[in-house]
């Protein structure tokens, strides 16, 4: 991006907010990411002037294949759909993406165990070049298909709402509508959010490039990976304290390897990552800490890798005690994403802690009916016109004991529903069930369903990587569990 087309940028300055903790989240499944070159996305700062559009580059030509993400409209605690690897559609094989170039690996097993928050690396860990097509800011879709945004500067509030694809803004200075708007930071943060109450404690690094396409907005935060992390950590798994600090380098390590797999995975969508469960958390800096800061600056640059590639780092809420395999979305398994018991010496599961550990849902008979033919589609599954559900049954089950395929007997035959989408089949008030690790009970006029864990349960375990650190394991005997056979690799720009 040349500096002719970023002649003008915006000056933002806001004061970091209270701090918010936003819980744990259940991550979706991953894109395949292809190799991209590098692109010119560097920005340069100028001087602060008045209010102004980006002028839109000339004969720019529209990317091939910008088809509809289906992530678009996909539950909270759902896996994304469309360019995902997940359990709503068939997907694809690992791509031809070669992996990261020139890093010499370390062995994970090398990694001391001294380790706090202010020390130095490890020595085993050797610094390597970042690849060219990775040295390079990552581009995040923070707001998507938004009617209505707000940018706080100063004491000013600007509004941009969106005609056509023309960005319309509104407040000081007249400006005028344009096709893209550029909000630079100039090294402060930016207040950018869909409301006033949001708007309060928004603080986003780097900076935004705004624009509209169908009378809806979209702001991508344009940021180094490092700070991104720094937005990602506390809203992913908590900001803990010191006792659990290798807790929050797990975190930031599976995080950052999660995001340079993403590199140009979206590039119909003008951008890498999505800014929530689609792909991962990131609110910019309102819940950082300097504890959650001093984890990501201390694991800087490390990735997990697999025969020299980054891995797929799936990660979850609360296992259960067993963690599961591809199999739940029906695909073939990958050597370090295995199911295997997550349990203490004591044979209790790590996760315990987590209200998730076990919980229950329960169902009026007369309710499921419409439940099941409201749910049958986003279940994948072909729900007949009935009145009366007469079993609900688990026919087959995965390794870890989650289902498999679940057995719905009606007054007009039966229908089955297949690995984790039995979460959707259950969806009420917009609420999918916890897991596919349950089993359900009738009792007199009522169903009961009695499960374990949160998310689809493959990879690591959140809340079983809080206790572990908890109990004085490092990140690289939490990461070799939850990824076995992983390598531990680091390079830096």
């Amino acid at each position: 991006m040349s500096s002719a087309r970023l002649k003008i940028f915006w000056l933002c300055l806001l004061a970091f907010p209270a701090i918010v903790f936003a819980g744990d989240f259940d991550l979706p499944e991953l894109p395949e990411p292809k190799n991209a070159p590098a692109k010119d996305t560097q920005i340069t700062p100028e001087p602060a002037k008045a209010f102004k559009p980006i002028a839109e580059p000339a004969a720019k030509p529209a990317p091939a294949g910008d088809a509809k993400d289906a992530t678009k409209d996909a539950p909270k605690d759902a896996p994304a759909k469309n360019m995902h690897k997940d359990a709503t559609k068939d997907a694809p094989e690992q791509s031809d993406y070669d992996g990261p170039v020139n890093f010499a690996p370390i062995e994970a097993t090398n990694v001391s165990d001294a380790h706090s928050a202010g020390a130095n690396l490890p020595a085993g860990i050797v610094a390597k070049k970042i690849p060219a097509n990775l040295n390079r800011p990552l581009q995040v879709g923070v707001f998507t298909g938004m009617k209505e945004l707000l940018w706080k500067s100063h004491d000013a509030t600007y509004k941009f709402t969106a005609e056509g694809n023309k960005v319309i803004a509104s407040g000081p200075g007249k400006p005028q509508p344009e096709s893209k708007y550029q909000i630079n930071t100039d090294g402060a943060c930016i207040a950018l959010a869909p409301s006033q109450k949001e708007l309060a404690s928004s603080c986003y690094p780097g900076n935004f490039t705004l624009t509209a396409k169908g009378g809806l907005l979209t702001a991508v935060n344009t940021v180094d990976v490092e700070e991104y992390l720094r937005g990602v950590v506390p809203y992913e798994i908590g900001k803990l304290d010191s006792s659990r600090f290798s807790a929050l380098e797990s975190q930031a390590i599976a995080a950052r390897t999660y995001a340079y797999k993403h590199f140009g995975s979206r590039e119909s969508m003008g951008f890498d990552v999505y800014a929530d469960t689609k792909d991962q958390v990131y609110k910019g800096l309102a819940s950082a800490t300097p504890l959650t800061d001093s984890a990501v600056k201390a694991t800087a640059g490390i990735v997990m890798t697999y025969n020299g590639e980054f891995i797929i780092a799936y990660y979850h809420s609360t296992c259960g005690g067993m963690s599961e395999t591809l199999a739940t979305w029906g695909r073939p398994d990958l050597p370090y994403l295995k199911s295997k018991p997550d349990l203490r010496p004591d044979g209790t599961p790590w996760c315990n802690e987590s209200s998730y550990s076990k919980w229950e849902r329960n169902f009026s008979e007369k309710e499921l009916p419409a439940l099941f033919k409201k749910n049958g589609k986003e279940a994948n599954a072909k729900v007949p016109e009935f009145k009366h559900v007469k079993a609900i049954g688990v026919k087959d089950t995965l390794a870890s004991g989650r289902i498999l395929t679940l057995e719905v007997t009606t007054d007009k035959g039966k229908f089955t529903v297949a690995g984790d989408k039995v979460r959707w089949l259950f969806k009420k008030n917009g609420t999918i069930l916890p897991s596919s690790f349950f089993r359900v009970k009738h009792h007199k006029q009522e169903w009961k369903i009695e499960g374990k864990g949160f998310g689809h349960g493959v990879g690591m375990c959140q809340m079983g990587v809080r206790a572990r650190s908890a109990a004085g394991q490092d990140f690289a005997n939490i990461l070799t569990h939850y990824y076995p056979g992983i390598t531990l690799e680091r390079f830096e720009k």
